[in-house]
């Protein structure tokens, strides 16, 4: 799966949305039917079936009932699918900021919502799940420097919303590995920076959450290169998925071949630090602030 960053078109699937589209195809697939049978038991095209499949489209219940006898299903199989098909077509927390958050983002706040394991590699940045407002809201604005506040605290309100997951019962391992340049490129002031790795050693004790940090010292290695998040699900319908960005595009990858490169990069990259090393650089840090 891949979408372009400047995508449009329909609102961003939510998770359940995307297991319920592998179940389609699983079953289309067991009962021994290609994309063009289902296309004609509901006069459409295949490409319409491949969509839904791919949860690129709201699964429509008349559209889903119909699929499901086509393929064998019974009466109760049918009726519990609706219903979670209902579920899945309403718009996730994120939606009241479809004003100010593009539909290829939307994507990963959904995949991040839903996800049990994140593992992130950031170069540049302190990653967004554990910003604070004020460093936050100097990112932000630094890529917004012509757009209405509104918009701009808009931005910040929906990053800090998402860091929510944290201090969920359930709340996701998240794995963060950073460069050591994140700390050295001073985002709105030294104050702001004092008061963000404070946040970075308050979390860094979380049961749940790893923050490591790749000194300069470790040279070259195999993840100096573009930021991504790895995301595991507990469903298996769903894949794991690789998110990455460059300057005019984005990525969703689910390749095996892709996802284990990432994987293996954040792997070999967490091997070049400790959590005490990492928590006495950023104690260094905070002093330079100070």
């Amino acid at each position: 799966m891949s979408e372009a960053r400047s995508g449009a078109g329909t609102s961003a699937p939510t998770v359940l949305r995307m297991i319920l589209g592998r179940r389609l195809q699983d079953m289309r697939q067991a009962a021994g039917a290609s994309l063009d049978d289902a296309a004609k038991a509901l006069r459409v095209t295949s490409l319409t079936i491949r969509r839904l499949e791919k949860a690129e489209v709201a699964l429509k219940p008349l559209y889903v009932e119909k699929l499901l006898e086509t393929y064998g299903a019974g009466r109760q199989e049918i009726e519990e699918f609706v219903d979670l098909a209902e579920q899945a077509n309403k718009p996730g927390w994120w939606h009241v900021y479809r004003d100010v958050v593009p539909t290829w983002f939307t994507a990963y706040v959904s995949l991040e919502t839903g996800a049990t394991t994140l593992r992130t590699y950031e170069p540049h940045y302190v990653t967004g799940l554990l910003q604070t407002r004020a460093y936050a809201r100097a990112v932000l604005s630094g890529g917004l420097s012509h757009g209405p506040e509104e918009e701009l605290e808009r931005r910040v309100d929906l990053r800090l919303r998402r860091q929510g997951l944290l201090e969920r019962e359930q709340a996701p391992t998240v794995w963060v590995v950073m460069e050591e340049a994140v700390l050295h490129r001073v985002v709105g002031g030294p104050e702001v920076m004092r008061e963000q790795i404070d946040r970075l050693l308050e979390v860094s004790e979380l049961p749940h959450v790893s923050i490591d940090i790749l000194p300069f010292t470790v040279g070259a290695h195999v993840g100096a290169c573009a930021p991504f998040t790895y995301f595991r699900f507990e469903e298996p319908e769903l894949p794991d998925i690789v998110y990455s960005e460059v300057l005019s595009a984005s990525m969703y990858m689910d390749q095996r071949e892709d996802v284990v490169a990432h994987l293996e990069a954040h792997n070999r990259m967490s091997l070049l630090t400790s959590s005490q090393e990492s928590k006495a650089l950023l104690n260094r840090m905070r002093k330079e602030y100070s």
